[in-house]
């Protein structure tokens, strides 16, 4: 790590990232490796040598996976909204039109960004005191205006500073339901109150949200293992499980059956 907003990360195994909410925007270059990152809607993957911008206030799995026989490593600058808004009053950016609904947005690596990443070496190895602190605000500040100079069209997505806005519930949550977050921060995401959305919840649902969720992510797991051939190790994190052991367990009470040996019983 260089910053809490500088990170350099390195992996030697496959991970499957269990954040799954994206609170700020990140600007990341992929050294090597690569990263698979789905939304629900989407797939992208972030190659070697690649550049990509995760937008904020989007919900998004990420599978980071080493090279073969090598390590994954990546660099990634999180510019979160205080930053941008001091940012925007200091160089007068402002969005001015809707920006792509993409959740990750690919960039081109130009010699200049490119060079930045360079750059960024040397102060790997610094301490997080108050001096130190004003060089990486200095190296941030320089990442978003080397954006800004090589992608003018970003300043309509950093510097869009409006909040997720109320939508289709139903939609919404048959969308999204994989996604192992909070019930506040599925209430924000859809534009709603805690309080709103468990009432609008209920009305559309007729079910409180925790049970409704249990039972969607357990049929969509019984659909994956009888109908797609996935093993149960595979599938529960895809589901929205925090462990195998609770899947487990939920599955066999909810299939009378351990999912490791519904395959078994289907053709018995």
């Amino acid at each position: 790590m260089i910053s809490p907003n500088i990170l350099y990360s390195c992996y030697v195994t496959r991970n499957l990232s269990n954040e799954q909410f994206i609170p700020e925007h990140i600007f990341l270059y992929q050294f090597s490796g690569s990263l698979v990152i789905n939304d629900a809607e989407k797939e992208y993957s972030v190659q070697t040598g690649e550049f990509c911008l995760a937008r904020r206030n989007r919900l998004a799995k990420y599978i980071k996976i080493p090279p073969q026989n090598g390590e994954y490593k990546t660099i990634s600058v999180r510019l979160d909204q205080n930053f941008l808004k001091d940012f925007s009053k200091e160089y007068g950016f402002t969005a001015n039109m809707p920006a792509t609904n993409d959740a990750v947005i690919n960039i081109q690596p130009q010699p200049l960004l490119l060079n930045y990443i360079q750059s960024l070496s040397p102060y790997f190895d610094l301490t997080t005191d108050g001096k130190n602190e004003q060089m990486l605000l200095i190296k941030t500040k320089e990442a978003v205006l080397l954006l800004l100079k090589t992608n003018p069209e970003l300043k309509n997505v950093l510097f869009d500073f409006s909040e997720p806005g109320k939508i289709d519930l139903e939609a919404f949550m048959n969308r999204n339901f994989q996604f192992n977050i909070s019930m506040e921060r599925f209430g924000y995401m859809s534009g709603r109150s805690l309080t709103t959305f468990k009432r609008d919840f209920k009305k559309i649902f007729k079910m409180a949200p925790g049970k409704w969720l249990l039972q969607k992510r357990l049929q969509q797991a019984y659909y994956l293992i009888t109908k797609k051939g996935q093993k149960p190790s595979e599938v529960y994190l895809e589901v929205g499980f925090e462990d195998i052991s609770h899947f487990s367990r939920s599955f066999s009470k909810e299939f009378g059956v351990a999912p490791s040996k519904v395959i078994s019983k289907l053709h018995s």
